[in-house]
């Protein structure tokens, strides 16, 4: 029977889709070992947007969090990944930052690295793959998903074609937004199997209308045996599908299942009691819904969109901005709907909302991008955009502008000669501040206080409310018996 892998994100894509990326060492320390024990071809754990918020946030240092994870699953290949043109922000890094991004992961254990530029660059991202190759890793380039008149299927499929010659052992297939419908995929899947060459494939499709369960089944029948799936309360909605459903559909197609789910309740109710704790979103399945694939928007974008309207007091007009998000996203040559051009898109469309006239503001970054200094814009920029992006003093300084490459003997320089590689990255991606309370709140906690469960919440109560040696309670579902202590 042919073998279906499958590559766990509840402690990566699932945090990061339903947590704001909140998970901290000690949320996924207790449960560590036993995700390790479950043989998954690969754990996905962090990338550089997640090291951002662990400092800034959480004030917890992302690298003591990885080597704390990394010693607890001696077994698993461990995954990060970025952008390939940038870590952290919604700009541009530096060849020789990224480069040590990449290096320094690798000295801390992670044995696989996947790479997405929404722009499909490839010379960066082919760039990138022989960086982390040669560093040792798993070098995995992601394709991503979207609706639009120029994302076709032979649009698609070249693109696969190019990342095949790379010599990685894989090329994920991506669908951030969860907008792959049953019958795209039927078609889709199968010609990028063949453009693959024999490469393998992975399947990456978010459940946010809930069809990726079905489009996973797609794959598989096709010929893609790789399956990112999660946990519990960290799988479904704007996140993966479920390992536990995604797993029993496999051996029901006849797929042999090499992954030993019994550990997957007691895994499923310490997230769903760590989420219950910090206030954090459960996973759930939901229903499909035809209007998501207008704005097409990613995982926690609808969330930060709300409060945004929420602070300019517009939260009545929220269909509006959907509405607005999906002119802006075609007016900007159709950028695929994933970091950073959904936020790019979200942002500008607030903003076209908020002001009196639209396109009368644009951040620097969409400058940038409109600038093509991002990477090949997929569409045709609408001709009006164009003009007012670049009518004003600040967008023609865009026109003319090189992305800067310092050394990294020159950004030492800056930062401090003797600085460690992993200091020197946060200090360089991250506001100084922020970083020195990081440092200044001391180690990570391993271990993190929450709630008692129901059933020792219920035995607490019946030992206080009486002097009774001996206790039995029965209800349905609850046969307890307590007894004190001489």
């Amino acid at each position: 029977m042919t073998e279906i892998k499958f590559i766990d994100q509840s402690l990566r894509d699932g945090q990061q889709s339903l947590w704001g990326m909140r998970m901290r060492a000690g949320h996924s320390l207790p449960v560590a070992a036993d995700i390790d024990r479950m043989g998954y071809s690969v754990v996905d754990f962090t990338g550089s947007s997640l090291f951002e918020v662990l400092v800034r946030y959480c004030q917890e240092n992302p690298w003591e969090t990885v080597d704390l994870v990394r010693g607890a699953m001696p077994t698993a290949r461990m995954r990060a990944g970025a952008r390939a043109n940038a870590i952290v922000g919604m700009g541009l890094t530096p060849r020789s930052i990224l480069e040590l991004w990449v290096r320094t992961l690798a000295k801390h254990g992670i044995g696989s690295f996947w790479i997405f530029d929404c722009l499909f660059n490839l010379d960066q991202m082919k760039w990138m793959s022989g960086i982390a190759q040669d560093a040792g890793m798993h070098a995995a380039p992601q394709v991503m998903f979207a609706e639009s008149p120029v994302h076709t299927d032979d649009y698609y499929a070249n693109i696969v074609a190019e990342m095949a010659t790379w010599g990685t052992e894989s090329i994920i297939l991506g669908d951030e937004a969860g907008v792959l419908t049953a019958e795209r995929a039927a078609r889709w899947v199968p010609e990028m199997v063949e453009a693959a060459s024999g490469v393998p494939l992975e399947a990456h499709f978010h459940n946010t209308t809930g069809i990726s369960t079905l489009n996973y089944i797609t794959a598989a029948k096709a010929g893609v045996h790789i399956l990112h799936t999660a946990m519990g309360p960290m799988a479904n909605g704007p996140s993966m599908p479920s390992v536990t459903v995604t797993a029993d559909n496999m051996r029901r197609l006849g797929f042999d299942v090499n992954l030993d789910e019994s550990a997957v309740p007691e895994i499923s109710e310490h997230f769903r009691r760590v989420a219950e704790a910090e206030g954090y979103t459960l996973g759930a399945p939901r229903e499909y819904n035809l209007a998501h694939s207008h704005a097409q928007l990613p995982g926690g974008m609808t969330g930060t969109l709300v409060n945004q309207l929420r602070q300019y007091g517009m939260e009545d007009r929220y269909d509006e901005l959907m509405e607005e998000i999906g002119v802006v996203r075609e007016e900007m040559g159709y950028p695929i709907m994933a970091t950073p051009y959904s936020q790019l898109v979200g942002i500008q469309a607030l903003l076209n909302l908020v002001n009196d006239e639209r396109y009368s503001v644009f951040p620097d970054e969409n400058l940038m991008y409109l600038a093509g200094h991002m990477g090949p814009i997929p569409g045709v920029v609408a001709e009006d955009v164009q003009d007012r992006a670049f009518g004003s003093k600040r967008g023609k300084e865009f026109l003319d502008w090189e992305p800067p490459q310092p050394t990294l003997s020159e950004i030492r320089h800056q930062f401090g000669e003797n600085m460690s590689d992993e200091e020197l990255l946060l200090r360089f991606l991250i506001p100084g501040p922020d970083v020195d309370a990081m440092y200044a709140a001391g180690p990570a906690k391993t271990q993190l206080d929450y709630p008692e469960t129901p059933g020792a919440m219920l035995a607490r109560e019946l030992m206080q409310s009486t002097t009774a040696r001996y206790v039995n309670y029965q209800s349905a579902g609850v046969d307890m018996t307590l007894q004190r202590n001489a």
